[in-house]
């Protein structure tokens, strides 16, 4: 009885040990697609490391100087957001109501503390007007280091007056800023009232809603409005609210598994960071990593104690306290946390 009479006899094809094995090429087509599977994934990791690597903006490391403090426990980042408009057209600074100014200064100043033994990663929002000694230019805004000397007097400037030593920087400027936002398709934010900023004009509507890079850059600068009567204290606090829902968004599982926002995400940040010349991209994914608590309560969040609501002096007694925590990696005492 041959094949054929066995399929019109019963109706169904004979049994593998009749039919005879299967096609190698099939096997091998198989064996194929699932290598490309296997290795695609990497491949793109590889080239989106090296290309995020050598789009980075770099200066040297910080120079050493007389009476600099000595390495505690943990890792400092100095964080800092310029009010730049390097690469931005009129239309786009129009378009991101941040007028014009000449020079670079900073908007926003912070210490994010990374520890090696276990505690919470912490947060620290230096106020911009903040008065300290700058080195070589007497007691002044604590933002005017940047402009007088750029990242390294800011860097020297904080050390000096924290007793902190700066391992690492990340600067980014407004229109950085905004294509990250942009780059995750936006970030959600609930605001408890509406904002209205009387100097620049700009609303932000109360409620849940995404906010995009123009928006997100509305929040982050207000300080003119009814909804921060605490002026700068109130902005830094948004601010580090903001970067916790950002860094949330930029971690998160939809943005992780989507290679074309993984992409954009990477791309734009890389191209609008400034960070020291050893560093790279796992040291700066090593800081997201441990930033990623800040929405959740895991990150001790904080501005330096001050003395009012100016903001132009630090609280000596309770700011030298927190940093000597920080410094030595202990937990920071609830009086010492500024919401």
């Amino acid at each position: 009885m041959n094949t054929q009479r066995m399929r019109n006899d019963w109706g169904a094809p004979p049994p593998a040990h009749v039919r005879g094995p299967a096609p190698r090429r099939r096997r091998g087509r198989k064996g194929l697609v699932l290598l490309v599977l296997v290795l695609l994934p990497l491949v793109f990791g590889g080239w989106l490391w090296f290309h995020v690597d050598s789009s980075i903006n770099r200066i040297s490391a910080f120079p050493d100087y007389s009476g600099r403090p000595a390495a505690g426990a943990g890792t400092n980042w100095l964080v800092v957001g310029s009010d730049s408009r390097d690469g931005l057209d009129p239309e786009t600074a129009e378009t991101l109501h941040v007028g014009e100014a000449e020079g670079q200064r900073t908007d926003t100043i912070m210490i994010a503390h990374v520890p090696d033994n276990g505690t919470p990663p912490t947060l620290i929002s230096i106020p911009r007007d903040s008065q300290v000694p700058v080195p070589g230019h007497g007691r002044t805004m604590i933002n005017a280091a940047f402009a007088l000397g750029g990242p390294e007097l800011l860097a020297q400037t904080v050390e000096q007056a924290t007793g902190l030593r700066i391992d690492h920087y990340a600067e980014i400027g407004f229109g950085g800023f905004a294509g990250l936002v942009d780059a995750v398709g936006g970030v959600e934010l609930c605001l408890d009232r509406e904002m209205h900023d009387t100097k620049t004009g700009q609303t932000l509507q109360a409620g849940c809603q995404t906010l995009d890079g123009e928006k997100a850059l509305t929040f982050v600068r207000m300080r003119y409005s009814d909804a921060t009567p605490r002026s700068d204290l109130d902005r830094v606090a948004n601010q580090r609210k903001f970067i916790g829902a950002l860094v949330e968004e930029a971690s998160s599982f939809g943005t992780l598994i989507n290679p074309f926002r993984t992409y954009a995400l990477a791309d734009r940040g890389a191209g609008a960071l400034t960070m020291l010349e050893p560093d790279g991209p796992g040291d700066l994914l090593s800081l997201a990593w441990a930033m990623r608590g800040i929405s959740s309560g895991g990150v001790v969040t904080t501005t330096v104690p001050v003395t009012d609501a100016s903001a132009h002096r630090w609280d000596k007694q309770k700011a030298g306290e927190l940093f000597e925590a920080v410094n030595n990696d202990q937990p920071i005492r609830e009086d010492l946390i500024v919401e």
